[in-house]
């Protein structure tokens, strides 16, 4: 964890960053569908910066497409919302670990360019807000810089 400080406020904020095994430990998701390999940067309560390595090894490759391998766009989406599924339950707290976060809308989603092995995507997401279980996000998916996948959407946590 290392500490920054609030651009509008100047005031110190923790970061922290998350390898696989805490990946597993804050979300349920497992292989294949597993989306996000690390986080990079999260400020609970506000931020989050989630990394996918694409390989040819991707299950959905063998079908989407054969001879001109593309990331689906749903599955970019799903990056997205694994991404802030780890800042929610971070921002929650070590008691949600591994509940479930469910979509409830995805809006604006747009994709500007396609993600193919070999891509390194950067899925920044934003909180907008909270309201109870309700919290809605905006976030882009970036390839060396350059958004490739950009939505809002509103997701709803489970303490079942």
């Amino acid at each position: 964890m290392s500490s920054e400080h609030d651009t509008a406020t100047n005031a110190p904020r923790e970061v922290s960053t998350f390898d696989i095994a805490q990946i597993m430990h804050a979300i349920p998701h497992r292989y294949p569908f597993l989306l996000v390999d690390r986080v990079v940067e999260l400020v609970k309560n506000d931020s989050c910066i989630g990394i996918k390595n694409v390989t040819i090894n991707e299950n959905f490759f063998q079908g989407h497409f054969p001879t001109m391998p593309v990331m689906p766009g749903v599955l970019i989406i799903e990056c997205m919302a694994q991404t802030a599924a780890v800042l929610v339950v971070e921002t929650l707290g070590p008691e949600w670990a591994g509940k479930l976060v469910y979509f409830m809308t995805v809006d604006n989603a747009k994709f500007r360019k396609p993600v193919v092995p070999g891509d390194q995507m950067r899925v920044h997401v934003k909180k907008e807000r909270q309201r109870g279980n309700i919290w809605k996000f905006s976030a882009e998916a970036k390839v060396d810089g350059k958004v490739v996948a950009e939505a809002t959407y509103a997701a709803m946590i489970l303490d079942r």
